[in-house]
């Protein structure tokens, strides 16, 4: 169930995203910025709609998807991507493809806590969060 990843998450410890921006070919000062933003991640459901928004000083960015099914997206750094998101094994599997490329964002939940994986290519980061109280 998806239900698991609805509410509010606050990261809480990133590893590598500095190194996973780069890598997805976002510049020098966006990734000192993003580096040094904390982002809070409010998941929410309403029927089979799940709303996935991104909270920060930097940037707010929201999307709106039902699982397995492909929607167009544009990324904080201003990709335009085709994403599609699955439920796994009870991990929510967010894939990203453009020009030719793929990066996966792989959310799974620990009772309060929630880790996120980033995959590109060899590089991959984790970012924490913990849940709201």
């Amino acid at each position: 169930m998806a239900d698991a990843f609805v509410g509010t998450w606050n990261l809480k410890e990133s590893k590598n995203f500095d190194d996973y921006m780069r890598a997805l070919g976002v510049g020098f000062a966006t990734r000192q910025v993003g580096s040094m933003t904390k982002p809070t991640t409010i998941i929410s459901k309403d029927g089979d709609v799940i709303t996935l928004k991104t909270v920060s000083t930097f940037k707010t960015t929201e999307i709106n998807f039902k699982l397995g099914e492909e929607f167009d997206e544009t990324t904080a750094d201003d990709r335009k991507v085709k994403s599609l998101v699955t439920l796994e094994g009870g991990k929510l599997v967010h894939i990203q493809k453009w020009d030719g490329k793929e990066t996966s964002l792989v959310r799974e939940v620990d009772g309060n806590n929630l880790l996120l994986t980033l995959t590109l290519g060899e590089v991959v980061c984790t970012r924490s969060y913990v849940k709201a109280e």
